[in-house]
């Protein structure tokens, strides 16, 4: 009988913890944390306040002779010109048309023609700023021109 107490009072105490008392633990929360947020931070954009004109140094000699007419030349074909980087001055076009350095000049669908500096590249096929506009294409175009070398 005295095994019998012991027991009862082993699950007397145990049937304790289960009683309505609050325990001392802190309550967890199942829905997600969120950290606070830093506001985005906007750049302006490159060569913001600054137009073509301002950006494009060539001078008025390179653009005569840059528009200039044409001798006799070999096509190297057609392709997608995208403009490349306003900080490379001058006239030229980086393309993989182009198997070595040279000059050449490119025609657009409008016959817009203008002289330039052939440059092999990879990728996409660039052409100058000043080229762009001496031809007078919207900087944001993606026009196709005839690719000649001398």
């Amino acid at each position: 009988m005295k095994h019998i107490g012991s027991i009862s009072l082993v699950l007397a105490l145990m049937l304790s913890g289960c009683s309505g008392v609050p325990s001392e633990e802190p309550e967890t929360t199942t829905g997600p944390i969120v950290a606070p947020v830093e506001p985005a931070v906007t750049l302006p954009p490159l060569g913001a306040g600054q137009d073509a004109a301002a950006l494009d140094q060539t001078t008025e000699a390179e653009k005569a002779a840059a528009e200039a007419p044409m001798a006799e030349g070999r096509p190297l074909g057609l392709v997608t010109v995208a403009l490349g980087p306003p900080a490379e001055q001058g006239f030229w076009l980086k393309s993989a048309l182009v198997a070595e350095a040279g000059k050449g000049w490119v025609v657009t669908a409008t016959g817009a023609m203008v002289a330039v500096d052939l440059l092999p590249a990879e990728g996409a096929a660039q052409l100058s700023l000043a080229a762009f506009r001496a031809l007078d294409l919207a900087l944001t175009d993606l026009p196709e021109v005839l690719v000649y070398a001398q």
